[in-house]
């Protein structure tokens, strides 16, 4: 679907009288600014329209844009009016795929803000921080290949005693090789999980087996742990909230997955390029 502002000629739109609006009350969402054959356009429609505008467009005068987006909502109207009801089929299914995920955003929204009230924010961080410390910090470097079997052969050398710094710049395909694997300090969150876990069960000087992550298989050393200092309250608010957003969002979308009635048919002969097949929603 098309977004933004369209500027078509030649419509004439005289015919389309603007409606007055009540002296006495205050123009609100379900305010009538204009009718095109008897189709009401109003305030709420001009709202979400400018909403959906890129940034750009918004940063325009509001006369002109409210009256740009008026002319474009009064043409469009002129123009859909020209199927006389008929929604084509690809244009239904785009409605009903945006209505489903607004709908969704909605609802992860409403969840998100109960997950990160003021209280459980506080709660959160007392909870995290109560020891006083903020945690553990790694120091590690890594060797990057694209084969369990690179890594294993990586590990033996290793084992038998050449340099990790020397070998990470000889073999490792990652951005931190040229720099002998060196990831430097990091805290735990800023790694992919199957990594971060490899490191949490090394110890200072040791090197792990292949580990595979989404970017292929690493031989990593930790080269120092240590603890940091707890942060204020406010360091960490923006990362606490995003943090019980995500898993009260991820709780509840496994719960209602989990007690839904859920039935994927099973089609023969179903070639997952299909859906490249624009033609079957144009018919």
């Amino acid at each position: 679907m098309r977004k933004g502002l369209t500027f078509l000629r030649g419509i004439a739109v005289a015919a389309c009288a603007a409606l007055p609006l009540a002296a006495a009350a205050a123009p609100h969402a379900n305010t009538v600014v204009a009718s095109v054959n008897g189709e009401e356009i109003t305030i709420g429609h001009m709202v979400m329209a400018r909403e959906n505008l890129p940034e750009q467009y918004k940063q325009l005068p509001d006369e002109v844009l409210y009256n740009a987006i008026l002319d474009q909502l009064i043409q469009q109207t002129a123009l859909k009016q020209q199927l006389h009801g008929e929604v084509p089929h690809y244009v239904q299914l785009s409605v009903e795929n945006e209505e489903r995920a607004m709908l969704a955003a909605n609802v992860i929204e409403m969840i998100m803000a109960k997950a990160s009230t003021e209280e459980k924010l506080r709660a959160a961080y007392d909870e995290k921080y109560s020891s006083g410390d903020g945690g553990d910090e790694f120091h590690a470097a890594h060797i990057l290949v694209d084969s369990e079997e690179d890594a294993l052969d990586v590990k033996k050398e290793l084992d038998a005693g050449a340099d990790f710094a020397t070998l990470a710049k000889e073999k490792s395909t990652g951005p931190s090789g040229p720099n002998g694997g060196d990831l430097g300090w990091f805290t735990t969150g800023r790694m992919v999980p199957e990594f971060e876990q490899a490191v949490l069960k090394l110890q200072s000087g040791e090197v792990s087996g292949p580990v595979q992550t989404q970017f292929g298989w690493h031989v990593i050393l930790l080269h120092e742990r240590r603890k940091t200092e707890a942060p204020e309250f406010d360091e960490v608010r923006a990362q606490l909230a995003d943090e019980l957003r995500q898993k009260a969002v991820e709780d509840r979308v496994n719960e209602l997955t989990a007690a839904a009635e859920i039935e994927q048919s099973e089609i023969e002969d179903l070639d997952p390029a299909i859906l490249k097949d624009l033609s079957l929603v144009r018919n």
